[in-house]
């Protein structure tokens, strides 16, 4: 079981009042939606990071250079989408791309 410690925060008349009744309207107690709404905040801030890291990864090694043992994923497909292409407008008798 993990301890809890207790904290104090200090919150406007206005802020209570919203606070205690969304905790009312979802039939908790005050501390318990604090400790979710910090919980959600806090994940919302750790996802923007790693958000943020991969946007960084992607500036350093953009994914057109990032090629790999499997080659390059970008021309490959590309070449796919023209033959498929090709072959469609082939039996429809139209002109190839």
């Amino acid at each position: 079981m993990s301890s809890r410690a207790q904290t104090l925060v200090q919150l406007s008349d206005e802020l209570l009042e919203l606070l205690d009744r969304r905790a009312s309207a979802r039939g908790i107690s005050r501390s318990a939606l604090i400790r979710e709404l910090l919980l959600v905040g806090l994940e919302r801030d750790r996802s923007a990071e790693i958000s943020r890291r991969i946007v960084d990864g992607y500036r350093r090694t953009p994914q057109e250079t990032a090629g790999d043992a499997w080659g390059d994923l970008d021309a490959w497909t590309q070449a796919n989408a023209r033959r498929n292409l090709a072959g469609l407008a082939a039996e429809e008798g139209e002109q190839s791309w």
